[in-house]
């Protein structure tokens, strides 16, 4: 686990320049023309940086992000065989016509070096070629075993200074890893970068676990997992690497979701075919009722505020989405789709959308709607797309996905993302089958 948890390397800003960009990437509007980047080598002193078995930290550095920057589908890579500037220091001024040129738009200059032995230090400008600008100057500082954290914040930092939005790549995975046939199926607790880096299997202690959830603080994930054939809902420690169980309820728990100030638990209790939404103090382990009636309710997520939940329910006949007051007051139903089932609602971090998972005939599709109800769009379908889950920034989400099979062969269950214009659409590679993804907060 050391290597997630020595995760929050020293990050200093040395300088920023208050520049106006000229440019600027929109990330809501559908058919966005990606932004072209030149990305020249990142220049190193070659004091051992590549001399180690052939691995190069500026090299790596530069694909890291290269390809965060590339997923994101806001920006376009120019090959560098067409670069005609060849820069021997990050002091050199950009020839902004040979970079107009090859149509680029912004221009990465950069240059990593060694620190006191077992460090790294890595400098970059980042300059709008059309005003001429230079758009931010920052200095980061690592630990050598934190290059690829480094590479991801090195992304965020361009992501957002051309976005206005923050990044999302510097985070981590938590899903259900799955193995095994159909009617034995073992499924693990397991972590990974966002780009399905750094795989590894958390100590839950049980082969059957389900729908983890990170604490906003990143001091726990709450899951579900079935102890001698109990479904109960667990915390993991991610800082000393302990689980414990959270309550005991006679009953099945499940479903947990954590406020956004991390001291407060939703979760699902099922007693008598009866299902209702409770909310528990982590520090007094009190828990209240927040939900009544014949009814089943489940999947409560908080609103990024903490004063909305959002639930699905069957009150109605079928399962529909419902938002209610956090003290569980002025329940108020939001989806309407004739015909339409729906659950795992999931508000997004900014608090402008509402994501889902619908089933209407045959079909599985993930979608958004604003907190209302209105604005339903759909993102993904398939014959089986389940469990959105947000990225910190509310701009993308991650879900799985399940094809058809065959009448002897179960179809790959797998993870894949896409951003709120449903117009990319990504696979995210795991080592096995993969599914119930949460999305961590940024590290």
């Amino acid at each position: 686990m050391k290597k997630f948890f020595s995760l929050i390397f020293a990050i200093c800003l040395a300088w920023s320049i208050p520049a106006k960009a000229q440019l600027n990437v929109s990330i809501n509007g559908a058919n966005q023309a990606p932004i072209p980047i030149a990305f020249p080598s990142i220049i190193s002193d070659n004091n051992g940086i590549g001399a180690f078995l052939g691995f190069s930290y500026a090299t790596k550095v530069r694909d890291v992000v290269l390809a965060d920057l590339e997923r994101s589908g806001l920006f376009r890579i120019i090959n560098d065989r067409s670069y005609i500037q060849k820069f021997k220091s990050i002091e050199e001024q950009p020839i902004f016509g040979d970079w107009k040129v090859i149509n680029a738009q912004a221009l990465v200059q950069s240059v990593i070096m060694e620190d006191n032995g077992d460090e790294l230090k890595l400098r970059f400008k980042l300059w709008d070629i059309v005003s001429q600008k230079e758009l931010m100057y920052e200095v980061y500082s690592s630990d050598k075993k934190n290059w690829r954290r480094m590479a991801h914040s090195m992304a965020d930092a361009i992501y957002e200074r051309l976005t206005g939005d923050k990044g999302y790549f510097n985070t981590v995975i938590a899903y259900i890893s799955e193995s095994g046939p159909a009617s034995k199926r073992v499924k693990r607790l397991a972590l990974m970068d966002q780009d399905g880096d750094g795989h590894q299997f958390l100590p839950s202690g049980a082969n059957l676990v389900l729908t983890p959830r990170f604490s906003p603080d990143m001091q726990y994930i709450a899951y579900l997992s079935f102890v001698n054939n109990k479904p109960r809902v667990y915390l993991y420690n991610l800082r000393n690497q302990r689980t414990e169980l959270l309550g005991n309820f006679p009953g099945m728990t499940f479903a947990p979701s954590f406020s956004p100030d991390s001291k407060y638990v939703l979760m699902s209790y099922a007693k008598n075919g009866v299902t209702d939404i409770y909310e528990m103090n982590l520090s007094t382990r009190q828990s209240k009722k927040l939900t009544s009636g014949p009814s089943i309710d489940t999947s409560p997520s908080y609103s990024p505020d903490g004063q909305k939940i959002v639930f699905n329910s069957d009150r109605g006949g079928n399962q529909q989405i419902y938002v209610m007051n956090r003290d569980g007051s002025g329940v108020e139903r939001i989806s309407f789709r004739q015909g339409s089932r729906y659950a795992t609602p999931a508000w997004s971090p900014r608090g402008d959308y509402i994501a889902f998972t619908r089933m209407e005939g045959k079909q599985f599709y993930i979608g958004v709607m604003y907190p209302d109800g209105s604005g339903e769009r759909t993102l993904a379908t398939g014959w089986l797309v389940e469990g959105p889950t947000w990225s910190p920034n509310g701009r993308v989400l991650m879900f799985f996905r399940q094809n058809k099979g065959t009448a002897t062969t179960n179809a790959p269950v797998q993870l894949y993302s896409v951003d709120i214009t449903g117009q990319n659409e990504r696979l995210v590679l795991t080592p096995g089958d993969g599914s119930d993804p949460a999305w961590s907060p940024l590290l």
